[in-house]
């Protein structure tokens, strides 16, 4: 399996680039911004992209969007509760950035226990509310891609729109601590970590 994460634009958002080597398959997640160099690094790890699956719908994740969409032909997945995002500066946050960006409406809305094939790789949704109504995370082998849901000693912001704290925090609680704490997290800023290190450390938690 192809799996390499990097940071994107000036907020740092990850970037994962997710790969069946037997078929060539792959997918993009949250591709918020550097679009050519995310096209780079498939091209560089021989994959064609299939899916553009995003966590959530804020404009770090998503900015890069339409340029990978335009040069793949990929299906864009997000989970039905931020679908609106996509078509909205207001709720994308880019209006509040001094633009105000729209991109193409999703090809596949997700749900809770969805599975998402990549060549051979099997990608299960995780539907993980509070930063946003429709947050994922995805379960890649046995590790964790979470969004801002949950970063290495902190947990995603809750005060923008649709946000809340309490909502944020059972989410965690209920559907992600109860990986084997070995599991692996990749969050959508900053470095990873894993589930036993968070039940340990997280201030939050």
């Amino acid at each position: 399996m192809v799996f390499e994460g990097f940071g994107v634009g000036p907020m740092d958002a990850n970037c994962y680039i997710i790969g069946c080597e037997e078929t060539g398959i792959g997918a993009v997640v949250d591709p918020g911004a550097e679009g050519r160099r995310i096209l780079s690094r498939l091209e560089n790890h021989g994959l064609k992209c299939r899916y553009i699956i995003l966590t959530h719908g804020h404009i770090d994740h998503v900015g890069s969007l339409n340029e990978v969409h335009q040069a793949t032909g990929a299906e864009v997945l997000i989970h039905k509760e931020d679908a609106g995002m996509l078509t909205s500066p207001a709720q994308n946050l880019s209006l509040f950035m001094g633009s105000m960006l729209k991109f193409k409406a999703a090809d596949r809305l997700l749900q809770d226990g969805d599975k998402i094939q990549v060549g051979n790789v099997t990608l299960e949704v995780i539907h993980t509310p509070g930063h946003t109504p429709g947050s994922i995370c995805l379960k890649v082998g046995n590790d964790l891609i979470t969004g801002d849901t949950l970063f290495a000693g902190s947990v995603g912001r809750s005060d923008f729109p649709g946000g809340s704290h309490t909502v944020l925090i059972n989410s965690i609680k209920t559907k992600l601590l109860s990986f084997p704490d070995e599991t692996k997290v990749y969050p959508g800023h900053g470095p990873a970590s894993t589930i036993g290190a968070e039940k340990k450390f997280n201030p939050f938690l």
